[in-house]
């Protein structure tokens, strides 16, 4: 957020305490709250979601696929839609902030593997049915901001050597601000780590 508001974006940042966003009444408010703040809407960043613990596949409650399920798909799909007419009317963006667990089975995360990938495809369903007035993309992090007792480790994973940070995740959004003529796709932001474990993101 605060590389945006850097770069001279006007920004309306949400969290839980803002409603449940797998309700569409809550999505819908949140999104005429920001488009009255802002008087209109350019980008809409999708980046909720929970569910991110390291659970035996076994052991997988149904609370757990809901919440994963209800903050990553429900709530892209909802805001998105809420937000269509005002970017259609301003020929702006919608950015998923997918994960690179979208492309990789991780057994111990299969609720997040999975709502991430269904995050995936809407980012392609979307670019379809929102064309070509809005433009939808996808953004990809890896691994991003980690605790520090993990960052040995979790560098070693990646091609670069290093893990990230929030302002390369921001900067494929800016990017993607500016890029008029690219929708449909994921930048991936992981510093090779899918390269190194034999992954494809893109079709």
């Amino acid at each position: 957020m605060q590389r945006l508001e850097a770069d001279g974006w006007q920004v309306v940042a949400a969290g839980r305490r803002d409603g449940d966003l797998s309700r569409a009444d809550d999505a819908r408010a949140l999104v005429e709250r920001a488009a009255s703040e802002l008087e209109g809407l350019d980008v809409v960043v999708n980046a909720a979601g929970a569910g991110f613990e390291p659970v035996a596949f076994e052991d997988v409650s149904e609370a757990q696929v809901d919440a994963a399920l209800g903050a990553t798909v429900k709530g892209s799909f909802f805001v998105t839609q809420a937000a269509a007419p005002h970017l259609r009317a301003s020929r702006g963006l919608v950015v998923m902030v997918e994960d690179v667990g979208a492309y990789q089975p991780w057994p111990s995360f299969a609720a997040h593997c999975a709502a991430k990938a269904a995050q995936a495809m809407l980012t392609r369903v979307l670019a379809r049915a929102l064309a070509p007035e809005v433009r939808v993309c996808g953004v990809a992090p890896g691994p991003v901001a980690v605790e520090p007792e993990q960052e040995k480790r979790r560098a070693a994973e990646t091609a670069l050597g290093r893990t990230g940070s929030p302002d390369d995740v921001a900067a494929a959004i800016l990017y993607l601000a500016g890029a008029s003529f690219v929708t449909g796709t994921t930048i991936v932001v992981d510093g090779g780590r899918l390269l190194q474990s034999g992954g494809n993101p893109v079709a």
